[in-house]
């Protein structure tokens, strides 16, 4: 039998991480930083809400910081133990661990300053480079469909979930006194079908508990027939205009969707070679991971690799290592494609392109995710200005677009599709909607109850359910 103690994502999307316990082993699911309002991040993630000498292993569903972020601090507190994950997770999670990692201790320099300068006792960063190192030495990449022998008669098998590259469900089965087996399925996060590159996520029949995320539990995405329209559009805009397209794009997932529709926009004669920049180490490392693991691609893309189209290569591409080279853009000539990290606008490279950008009326800039409340990305969908960058206000002259169809998350009509075919023998048993906000697990569970599951639970913060 399994008890759950439901430690993050219970009620929010973000700092993923629940406990299992079976057979008498103390199993961690996932294990990610809570990202939200600074102070109260800055709190929570140096608060684990587990003992990390008592966790015998960790099973982590995929990369996105949310969900691996805060195992550097795990190890940091003592956790010695495997962390098992897919191939491709194990390879993203190496730059990403590591960004993770320069951005906190950023972060905390920065306040730190002020806070010597007030006579304040000083913070330390969440973890260091050597605490992502020893990580990432106790990482243990497995391929999908392998069973993992975690002793005590448990085992784990790794599923694809369709998100982002090695993105996995988690299927965990333990043996009981009476020789049968008792089995729990974690969704982590669930894709979206349709995706360029990753394929649908599997089904994974008739698991006695099941954890589901809830993210888009309550809407549906837009179609996505009219993408590569709009991007030609847009591209043949700032071509007549020798301007420049600038579009803020998270560098695991997103980063690689722009790549392969300018890829084939490319192909296909739509658009004319111009240059693409794209502007982030972090996404030239994940690219270059994406382009190994050609393993978890779908079939369309699988299909343009045996006709010997390389993906994430095209005319006019150039990524953009060092600093000197991102400023190098400020003042040049369009028309060309700036792609820039972060997702939402809030760090990175991103800002210097807006700053030089947002001014001219001839730009474009382009959003192509969800910009949460608060961001500066929000800020610009909504066509605030002036807006305030790095300390400094610029009037947004500059045209926004925005393509909202490119979420790797399920909607509220894939999330159907899929309980409904997890529980086609009605075999579950115990049902749990995770990672949403409050409207958005409740909306998960009438989906749940409308799919005949019994008795759904959106459960709190630090909920523990035993005997199940």
């Amino acid at each position: 039998m399994f008890d759950i103690e439901f430690q993050g994502a219970a009620r929010t999307t973000t700092g993923s991480m629940h406990i299992v316990n079976v057979n008498g082993l103390r199993i961690l699911l996932d294990c990610g930083l809570y990202q939200g309002h600074r102070k109260e991040a800055f709190e929570r993630n140096r608060q684990l809400a587990v003992d990390a000498r008592s966790v015998d292993c960790v099973l982590l569903s995929h990369a996105h910081i949310d969900h691996s972020g805060n195992l550097p601090s795990l190890v940091r507190a003592g956790y010695r133990g495997p962390i098992y994950t897919s191939e491709a997770t194990r390879d993203l999670c190496d730059p990403m661990l590591r960004d993770c990692a320069y951005i906190t201790q950023h972060d905390v320099t920065i306040v730190n300053r002020r806070r010597q300068a007030e006579g304040k006792r000083l913070f330390e960063p969440l973890y260091l480079e050597q605490d992502v190192e020893r990580t990432l030495s106790q990482m243990r990449g497995v391929p999908y469909k392998r069973v993992i022998d975690l002793g005590n008669n448990v085992g784990a098998v790794f599923h694809n979930a369709g998100h982002i590259l090695g993105s996995a469900l988690v299927e965990l089965f333990a043996k009981q006194p009476n020789g049968t087996y008792r089995r729990l399925l974690f969704s982590g996060d669930l894709g979206q079908p349709g995706q360029p590159i990753i394929p649908p996520p599997e089904v994974v029949e008739g698991p006695d508990v099941l954890l589901v995320e809830s993210t888009y539990a309550d809407r549906e995405h837009p179609p996505r027939a009219n993408i590569l329209g709009r991007l030609r559009d847009y591209i043949l805009d700032i071509t007549q205009q020798r301007a420049k397209l600038i579009i803020p794009a998270f560098s695991v997932g997103r980063t690689q969707q722009i790549l392969f529709f300018l890829n084939q926009l490319l192909r296909e004669g739509r658009i004319p070679h111009l240059p693409i920049y794209v502007d982030s180490p972090l996404s030239l490392k994940a690219t270059q991971i994406y382009a190994k693991h050609t393993a978890c691609y779908g079939e369309a893309a699988s299909e343009l690799l045996r006709q010997g189209v390389d993906l994430f290569k095209m005319p006019g591409l150039q990524f953009l290592a060092t600093p000197d080279q991102s400023k190098a853009l400020n003042h040049a000539q369009g028309p060309m494609i700036v792609i820039a990290a972060s997702g939402m606008c809030e760090g990175g490279r991103i800002l210097h392109h807006l700053q030089n950008g947002v001014g001219d009326p001839r730009n474009i800039i382009l959003i192509v995710g969800y910009q949460a409340e608060g961001t500066l990305g929000r800020r610009i969908v909504e066509l605030q200005s002036p807006l305030k960058i790095l300390g400094e206000e610029f009037d947004l002259q500059a045209r926004v677009h925005t393509i909202n169809a490119l979420s790797a998350h399920a909607d509220r009509i894939a999330l159907r599709n899929w309980v409904r075919a997890v529980n086609a023998k009605r075999a579950v048993k115990h049902v749990f909607a995770v990672h949403g906000e409050e409207e958005k697990v409740q909306a998960m569970c009438q989906i749940l109850r409308e799919e005949g599951y019994p008795n759904p639970i959106a459960p709190a913060p630090g909920a523990i359910f035993k005997g199940l």
